[in-house]
């Protein structure tokens, strides 16, 4: 057996290492408070960081809806003229009303990239199409699209709503 005298180096006394490790122990407990102070820190500016980009995510998501509520105001103003003067106008104005009022609309669409989906002549796309009905259509290739009930409208390439469609289908078809 060894005896632990004999281990500590020529010259040392047993209670120098204990008070060197003593040092080195006050020494890493200090380290590791401010490890853990900044782990605090990093955490907390973390935390701060996630609430100010939800924040911010929330006000351009309301600045985007506010932008776009601007741009149909003034459609909403047309509309209210043409029922307001709906009783003294003549069909002309009132057609003339009707369309100055539908630009108004587009102009907002364009605006806010809401494309119109218009397949006529195209072939049936179920993505992007509901189809109606089927009809016999001899001048037309049978999966084609024939007629366009109601417009689709997608956003950013996004579907908002599917073209509604009449769907051309071969004359033996039943």
């Amino acid at each position: 057996m060894i005896d632990p005298v004999e281990e500590n180096a020529p010259g040392s006394e047993p209670g120098d290492e204990v008070a060197e490790l003593r040092e080195a122990l006050a020494a890493a407990q200090q380290q590791a408070g401010q490890h853990h102070d900044q782990l605090l820190r990093t955490v907390a500016e973390m935390d701060n960081v996630r609430k100010r980009t939800a924040r911010d995510i929330e006000q351009a998501h309301r600045f985007a809806l506010e932008k776009f509520a601007q741009e149909l105001l003034p459609v909403r103003d047309s509309l209210e003229l043409a029922v307001a003067s709906a009783g003294a106008a003549d069909s002309t104005s009132l057609v003339a009303g009707q369309e100055a009022t539908l630009k108004l609309l587009a102009r907002a669409f364009e605006r806010f990239a809401i494309q119109p989906i218009d397949p006529l002549g195209e072939p049936f796309d179920p993505q992007r199409h509901e189809a109606m009905v089927m009809r016999e259509a001899p001048s037309a290739e049978p999966g084609s699209v024939v007629e366009v009930v109601q417009t689709g409208y997608e956003l950013n390439g996004r579907l908002l709503r599917p073209a509604r469609v009449i769907v051309a289908r071969s004359p033996e078809s039943p």
